[in-house]
């Protein structure tokens, strides 16, 4: 069924209707000089303008990605504000291949469009988006972080979103095992491409064993020729889950990668990765819980990348960005015991703290 628009109904229920929805404003763009088909959605800006990143995917339906930008943009809005960052959420998608389709063209006429928000919404890397296109986006849009060094930019945020995510894995191992060193302890990583590869990189700095796989053999075969000891690769994720002593599992790729089939079939006793939106579905926290296995709340834990983009607009300083992102273990630690109090998973804790911070802004900024 469809809308007047011709757009599928249940995008809209899920827009003004759904748990899921609430967004203050969705744009759709299109420039059809250069194939450009985007959609930008702001959940939230009680905090402040929107940040967010950039996600440039091949999806199977319009449809899709309009419900892939909600959910995404939803999910920053808690994440700048579990990261204290004075943002709201926003995020945005370009649909299509970006290895066919992606042109300076397309990036330039992308630019004009989150131009046209005003400063609204701030823009990103994200999957399928580079630095260097942050550059060229930036020529039609102010409102671009995420950029080179050479052009007054952050660089790759990446490195401090591994950063984060090994953060909450040694507030992980605190909070289960009484100890934050990973020192021996195996490690299973889904995905090693951007955040990934430095996320291998801090394990082995420290001793653990990690187990990796990833749907690109190049990627996989880089981390094994860097790491000829205390690596290993095993074919997909449906086998890397199932890897027999497993303590940590960390899925770096796309969302929903906790469902109705993989927590059943987990072995580690922690969930802790960079990948956004891991739960598939409501209530799959709770499934965790019930087989005693401890999930480090993704926005939480990958928060580091935003924080080193929002630094990036004030003016960038690489040691301020790695301390703010270090508090990332404190606070996964606050949302245990948050968790533990009130008797409720791990995810709840976090959403309920972050619709606090968002709650009493609103109010502040309604009272002033």
């Amino acid at each position: 069924m469809t809308d007047v628009t011709g757009a599928p109904a249940d995008v809209l229920h899920t827009l003004f209707h759904s748990d899921q929805g609430g967004h203050e404003q969705v744009v759709l763009c299109q420039d059809r000089a250069s194939g450009l088909k985007a959609v930008i959605a702001l959940h939230s800006t009680a905090l402040g303008p929107a940040l967010g990143g950039t996600r440039f995917y091949p999806y199977a339906t319009e449809a899709e990605a309009v419900a892939d930008a909600l959910n995404l943009a939803r999910g920053m809005s808690y994440k700048n504000a579990m990261a204290g960052l004075d943002h709201g959420g926003g995020k945005a998608v370009i649909i299509g291949d970006p290895e066919q389709i992606k042109t300076e063209e397309l990036l330039l006429a992308y630019g004009r469009f989150v131009a046209s928000l005003g400063g609204r919404y701030v823009t990103a890397c994200d999957v399928g988006t580079y630095v260097a296109d942050m550059d060229v986006v930036a020529r039609e849009c102010r409102w671009t972080t995420g950029r080179s060094p050479e052009n007054g930019g952050a660089g790759d945020s990446s490195v401090l979103t591994a950063y984060g995510v090994y953060q909450g894995m040694r507030a992980s191992a605190q909070h289960l095992w009484g100890d934050p060193t990973l020192r021996g302890r195996k490690v299973a990583i889904a995905g090693v491409g951007k955040v990934g590869h430095h996320l291998v990189e801090h394990l082995r700095a420290e001793g653990a064993e990690v187990v990796i796989t990833d749907v690109r053999e190049d990627a996989v075969g880089r981390i094994l020729a860097a790491h000829p000891e205390g690596v290993t690769a095993v074919a997909d994720t449906a086998t890397l889950i199932r890897v027999e002593g497993l303590d940590i599992y960390a899925p770096c790729a796309l969302g929903g990668a906790l469902n109705d089939d993989t927590v059943p079939a987990l072995t580690a006793k922690v969930v802790c990765g960079a990948a956004n939106n891991q739960l598939a579905h409501p209530g799959v926290e709770k499934d965790l819980a019930d087989r005693g296995i401890l999930y480090a709340p993704d926005y939480v834990v990958n928060a580091g990348g935003v924080i080193q983009v929002a630094d990036e607009l004030h003016g960038f300083d690489f040691e301020r960005c790695k301390a703010k992102a270090a508090k990332i273990y404190d606070t996964t630690l606050a949302i245990f015991a948050r968790a533990k109090e009130d008797g409720i998973p791990p995810a709840a804790a976090a959403d309920r703290i972050a619709e606090q911070r968002m709650h009493d802004a609103a109010a502040a900024r309604r009272a002033s």
